[in-house]
């Protein structure tokens, strides 16, 4: 097993890891697993796999992450888990009252990051921050606060400090921005024509404000006015500006490579996610040969890299609290304000 771990998320395929993969894991040592609907039933079996992957990769902290945002954006939502709310739900309750929203957005998020906790799941890759306009694509949609940057800022500060007290990784996307995307970049390549100072004065704002957050995911888009060759999470121009213009230096993460927005191979785009700058590639499309091909095409963490997810460590916390109680005080405050 290579000493120090690769720059690489994987995904798997099942419920539990098979002899092949327990191999695979225990041989190549990618710095992490990232999870979806297909790896998860039940409490009792998430504790069980997120074992079995430590085991694998020798490291009592590797980190397992999901998709856990709230509203239509959580993995954990086949019933043996309370449903929590959109971050645009607590967007609307924050413009009718500010103090009511943030109140509320605080004690979902302490639940949510509990339950992530205890489930030994590491992230929820959460809060997203990009600006949802009229004309933004429902990509992002009621996963945003909104489209007013002061309120952004102000409920992913809420989201970020909440996670960190419960000891589950806040990781704020899309840096640099997803609001201004026409199209999914799931299935094709949003291009951004806006200028560089347009976007300072609203899109980037969000992302600078919040760069003491430990983590952020970069999003897959072309913004031609930095890098017109290259979408986002495989330009080292735009991951220069993220780090000197932006002011970001915590650990940056691709949103997962296997997106139609980029183009080659999933190794190529691997490499050259790697090679524009960024701490981690995410290559969770589940498939063992897959996982393989981009073990190949990654790297050891870099010093850079391992000093700044240290750095994050050491900022979780360790309360726990009542999710189920916070959640229905949650919903109460909802109904109370008029919110079915």
């Amino acid at each position: 097993m290579p000493a120090t771990p690769l720059a690489l998320f994987v995904g798997m395929p099942g419920l539990e890891l098979s002899p092949s993969e327990v191999a695979f894991f225990r041989e190549t040592n990618p710095f992490g697993l990232f999870l979806f609907k297909r790896n998860l039933d039940n409490p009792e079996q998430i504790k069980r796999l997120v074992a079995q992957f430590r085991d694998a990769v020798g490291r009592e902290d590797a980190p397992v992450y999901i998709d856990q945002e709230g509203g239509r954006v959580q993995r954990l939502d086949n019933g043996n888990w309370p449903l929590f709310r959109s971050l645009g739900d607590f967007g609307a309750l924050a413009r009718k009252d500010l103090e009511t929203g943030k109140h509320a957005l605080r004690l979902s998020s302490l639940a949510m990051g509990t339950m992530l906790s205890e489930l030994g799941l590491g992230s929820g890759t959460t809060p997203v921050v990009d600006l949802a306009r009229q004309d933004t694509h429902n990509v992002i949609g009621n996963r945003s606060f909104g489209d007013d940057p002061d309120l952004v800022i102000t409920l992913g500060q809420v989201v970020v400090d909440a996670m960190l007290d419960v000891g589950s990784m806040p990781i704020f996307k899309h840096i640099p921005g997803y609001g201004r995307v026409s199209v999914d970049p799931h299935f094709d390549c949003p291009v951004v024509e806006a200028s560089v100072e347009d976007m300072a004065g609203s899109d980037f704002r969000p992302f600078v404000a919040l760069k003491d957050a430990p983590w952020a995911m970069v999003a897959h888009l072309v913004f031609t006015q930095i890098d017109k060759d290259r979408p986002a999470s495989v330009s080292p121009v735009v991951c220069e500006m993220i780090r000197r213009d932006l002011g970001f230096d915590g650990v940056i993460i691709t949103d997962c490579l296997t997106m139609e927005a980029l183009s080659g191979t999933w190794p190529e785009r691997v490499r050259a996610a790697l090679d524009a700058g960024y701490d981690i590639a995410l290559h969770s499309q589940g498939d063992l040969a897959a996982s393989e091909a981009a073990a190949k095409a990654a790297r050891p963490l870099s010093t850079q890299s391992l000093a700044r997810i240290e750095r994050a460590q050491k900022r979780l916390g360790s309360h726990r609290h009542d999710v189920q109680a916070l959640h229905a005080e949650v919903e109460g405050i909802f109904r109370e304000n008029g919110f079915a």
